[in-house]
């Protein structure tokens, strides 16, 4: 595919991804109560986790949409995908209610399904496996 049209196609998919983040971190202090519900209780302090997550997601889908702060920004998203699942696997395994509703056991997978998928757009918009190509590349230099 022609570089042009790939680097429109994150640009596309960056704010695709950006938008919904904010919203949904913005949801966290505007309605916290189904957020602090599925904070898994060994972290204690579900409201801490919940405004924190929500500061995350907000400050990580605005800097997905620059290009300056794309890749350090989807490289963190990717990582705090992976960090807030414990959260909707206890909504899983403990079937807690979200907005007053329990998900079914096919929900929960696609949610498994969607969040595994967002990592992986969030390290293509990194472009990371770049970032490991470019670290080869020096150490065979080096030999």
């Amino acid at each position: 595919m022609a570089k042009p049209v790939l680097h429109r196609i994150q640009i596309v998919l960056a704010i695709a991804l950006g938008i919904p983040f904010i919203m949904i971190g913005l949801e966290h202090f505007i309605r916290p109560a189904p957020f602090d519900a599925i904070v898994p209780a060994y972290l204690g302090s579900p409201r801490f986790w919940t405004l924190a997550s929500g500061v995350v997601e907000v400050l990580l889908g605005i800097g997905i949409m620059l290009p300056p702060w794309r890749r350090w920004a989807a490289l963190f998203l990717a990582v705090f995908l992976v960090c807030v699942y414990p959260a909707n696997l206890n909504m899983w395994l403990n079937d807690i209610p979200f907005n007053g509703q329990v998900l079914s056991h096919k929900a929960h997978v696609l949610r498994l399904f969607i969040q595994l998928l967002l990592i992986c757009l969030a390290l293509w918009l990194a472009d990371w496996r770049k970032g490991a190509a470019s670290k080869a590349t020096v150490i065979s230099n080096e030999d």
